[in-house]
């Protein structure tokens, strides 16, 4: 595994541990909030938001930048919180970034997926923290484990609370290019991803197992983006590559498909490659994926990603 950041590992989530609901990008329907919430109650832990300030609403953002950071620097201080769980991605994420000093405590588990893929690279890049590509409050714990919209309890369970030994995912998904691979794992949303190139946090993807997946993008503009990373170099030293489902990419008719196109551009790479797989934006229940950690990926069958350490610290 040639990526060289040094992962910092964040405490285990224990039955009875605090955890904080932070809005950092759009605002939120208190509905599915309060949902969701409940849903965290039911597995043990005990919720704590502030409710102005997690269903604030500032045009499409949860909130001013300003309001957004200090509730994150906040919530990063508080010795009882244990994880920072997000209520929901959209978009806003990326404008904190620039405000974020490097934390003077230890990492703390951050659970979220979608536009929080730019805090996650962020917090990798800069800072070295071991973060978490899973299940959101209100759009996903909502739908409850295992239902439509939903979350997967056994992934989110083994990344958040094992601190001895790696786990296996089954990926439920089909293999574009054949192969067995170990990197560390790595990448999020796929527009996030990207748009990281050029900035001071620009994804290190060498060595890497790459996550990438999207929704609501026509196939031409996943095209676009996957030979943007492609002609910018971050394809060249990957060792495998996990991608989602792409709900809502439909071609015009006789149209490329998305995974037409993965195929294409990503199957000379001569690496491991998985299409479908319940990540990020999903009709399905979300697989919860730890980040910058190493992995083994093999695309064999449905796919199976074996974590090989856990993603917490005893």
């Amino acid at each position: 595994m040639r990526n060289m950041v040094q992962p910092l590992k964040p405490s285990p989530l224990r039955r009875g541990d605090q955890v904080r609901i932070l809005s950092l990008a759009s605002p939120v329907q208190a509905d599915r909030l309060q949902k969701g919430c409940d849903e965290l109650s039911a597995l043990g832990y005990r919720v704590k938001f502030d409710r102005d300030r997690v269903l604030a609403q500032e045009s499409f953002f949860a909130g001013s930048p300003a309001d957004r950071v200090a509730a994150l620097c906040q919530a990063l201080d508080e010795p009882e919180t244990r994880a920072i769980f997000c209520s929901r991605g959209g978009y806003g994420s990326n404008y904190l970034l620039e405000c974020l000093s490097p934390p003077t405590t230890q990492p703390k588990i951050l659970l979220g997926a979608s536009d929080m893929t730019s805090l996650e690279i962020f917090l990798w890049q800069k800072f070295g923290w071991v973060t978490f590509y899973g299940p959101m409050v209100a759009t996903n714990f909502d739908g409850g484990a295992g239902g439509v919209h939903g979350y997967d309890r056994t992934s989110l369970l083994a990344a958040l609370t094992e601190t001895e030994r790696g786990w296996d995912i089954d990926l439920q998904a089909e293999s574009l290019a054949g192969g067995t691979r170990e990197g560390v794992l790595l990448g999020g949303c796929l527009t996030l991803v990207e748009s990281t190139l050029g900035c001071p946090w620009e994804l290190d993807t060498a060595g890497a197992i790459l996550v990438l997946e999207d929704r609501s993008m026509k196939p031409y503009q996943v095209d676009r983006a996957l030979m943007h990373l492609k002609q910018a170099g971050k394809l060249r030293d990957i060792v495998g590559i996990v991608l989602g489902d792409f709900p809502e990419c439909d071609p015009p008719a006789k149209g490329e498909t998305v995974r037409d196109i993965a195929r294409r551009i990503l199957g000379p790479l001569a690496v491991p490659i998985v299409w479908g797989a319940p990540i990020g934006h999903t009709s399905r229940p979300m697989l919860t994926l730890p980040l910058g950690i190493g992995a083994r990926l093999s695309s064999a069958g449905a796919g199976r990603l074996t974590m090989l350490e856990p993603a917490c610290a005893g």
